[in-house]
Formats: C-alpha cells, sequence, structure tokens
C-alpha cells in the first residue's frame, strides 16, 4: 500500500510529501553537495527515492538535475576537480565507499542518455552486449536475454525478424527503446533516465511514456524532464530543483496542482523556467 509522508529535511529547507513506495526506499541522498573545482553545482540536497516507483527531476536548464542523476552512478567522476560532500546510497550503503567497485554500481544503475545511442553493431549484440562485458558466452542465455529484455522495451515485434540487421537501421524511437532493453538486460535495480524524449517525435515520446509506465514496479526508475506534461503523466513523485537544490519533493500530482513552496508555484504555473 502506497502511503504519504510529510516531513522537512533536517539538513535542507526542502518541503517533502512523498508517496511511500510498499517496498520502502532504494535510493538515500543525504546532504549532498557536489562541486566542479571551485564552482558548486549541487547543494546540501536530500530525499529519499522509493523503490518500485518512478521519481522525476524537474527544473530549469542548468539546475542541477543531470549533475543529480550522474551522481547516482557515478558517472560524475570522470570529471576533473570534482569534489563532494555528503552521501548516496543504495539500498543502504555508500556508493561512494572506497571498497565500492563503480563497474557493478553501474550495472544496478541502469543508465538511458538524453540522445539514443546504439552501438554500431547488430540489434541481438546491442542488447547482448553487457551479458558478453561479464563474459557469458552461452547462446541460449544470450538468446533468451535478447528477446526477454526487448519485449520488455515494447520493441520485440517490431524487431524479431530483424535481429542481425545493424541497430542504427532503427528509427530515434526504436533506438531509445534498444537502449532501454540494452540497460534492462543485466537487470539492474534502478534505471536512471535522461531526457529520454527529449530528440524524439511526439508519437515516439508516447511509445516511451508506456514503456516507462510498463516498468514501473519492475524497476524503481529516476528519470530528468524539461517536459512538466511528461513528469505529471508518468512519475509518482517529483523533485523540483532550483540553482544546484532540491526545493520540494512531493507527489506528482500535489506539485503540479497544490504545492506547497512559492518557488514550486511559480515554476509551475509557468512565472520562470
Amino acid at each position: 500500500m502506497i502511503t504519504t509522508a510529510e516531513v522537512i529535511s533536517e539538513t535542507s529547507e526542502t518541503v517533502y510529501h512523498v508517496q511511500k513506495g510498499p517496498d520502502g526506499t532504494i535510493v538515500d541522498i543525504n546532504d549532498f553537495s557536489l562541486w566542479y573545482g571551485e564552482k558548486q553545482a549541487l547543494f546540501n540536497n536530500t530525499i529519499e527515492v522509493e523503490k518500485g516507483l518512478v521519481t522525476a527531476l524537474i527544473g530549469p536548464s542548468g539546475c542541477g538535475k543531470s549533475t543529480l542523476l550522474r551522481s547516482l552512478n557515478r558517472m560524475n567522476d570522470l570529471i576533473d576537480r570534482l569534489s563532494i560532500t555528503g552521501q548516496i546510497r543504495l539500498d543502504g550503503v555508500n556508493i561512494f565507499e572506497k571498497d565500492v567497485d563503480v563497474i557493478s554500481l553501474r550495472k544496478r544503475m541502469g543508465m538511458v542518455f538524453q540522445k539514443p545511442n546504439p552501438f554500431p553493431m547488430s540489434i541481438a549484440d546491442n542488447v547482448a552486449y553487457p551479458l558478453r562485458v561479464d563474459g557469458i558466452r552461452d547462446r541460449n542465455v544470450l538468446a533468451e536475454t535478447v528477446e526477454r529484455s526487448l519485449k520488455g522495451a515494447a520493441l520485440w515485434d517490431e524487431v524479431k525478424d530483424r535481429l542481425k540487421e545493424n541497430a542504427l537501421g532503427l528509427s530515434g524511437g526504436q533506438q531509445q527503446r534498444l537502449c532501454i532493453a540494452r540497460a534492462i538486460s543485466a537487470k539492474p535495480e534502478v534505471l536512471l533516465m535522461d531526457e529520454p524524449c527529449s530528440a524524439l517525435d511526439p508519437l515516439a515520446t508516447i511509445k516511451i511514456e508506456d514503456l516507462i509506465n510498463e516498468l514501473k514496479g519492475r524497476f524503481s526508475i529516476i528519470i530528468v524532464t524539461h517536459n512538466m506534461q511528461q513528469a505529471a503523466r508518468v512519475s509518482d513523485n517529483t523533485a523540483f530543483m532550483y540553482l544546484g537544490e532540491i526545493i520540494e519533493y512531493g507527489q506528482t500530482d500535489t506539485i503540479f496542482t497544490n504545492p506547497m513552496s512559492i518557488k514550486t508555484q511559480d515554476y509551475v504555473t509557468g512565472r520562470f523556467g
């Protein structure tokens, strides 16, 4: 049963009124700040992401949405002079501990990027790639994974007779669903999506949104979107970010119809952004 919790964070002024999932918290972001050299990009962010639900990150361009998302699987580690304070915990374990294997972490947190990025290889090989990297060579296991993942990404019926064809021949929307299939083939716990529809046409966008609704429950999904209507359609909880800080984090319906923060209200009503 989904319940509601209303609290004020002890470490910031963030307003909380979120849907609590039946299986508890999967990602716990605690007083998390981030700097690029001398420039601070994230400020004392604290939220709990519920297992099996869809959580949206919204806010104006440059507010830190993608930076926070990429911190969740430590993609920002590749940036020079990066520094952080605070913690991000996955299933209770701080992902920044020295003994955390980053490759294993990224398998547990699959990533779908803004633009489709299929590899220049066959459709089947794209989906099977994470397994091959792990050394799995059993043809039956690979074939079963390819079919299961493509069905999970609502793409199987469209490509089942084209599995040996180059993935670059697919349409943009099909390529993005292929990337989702590749991401879920490794059975991640969390699926991170960074504006997955921004490069797609409206029909392809609808298919991705339908897919998100189908994947909810099997995966915990965190999506960055610049499209507030999309956030309203697909997410259970929404976090509004402004100038690197989460201002309000709550049930999506409430965020868009009765936000508690004036800043949130100004943004969702179009006064700025």
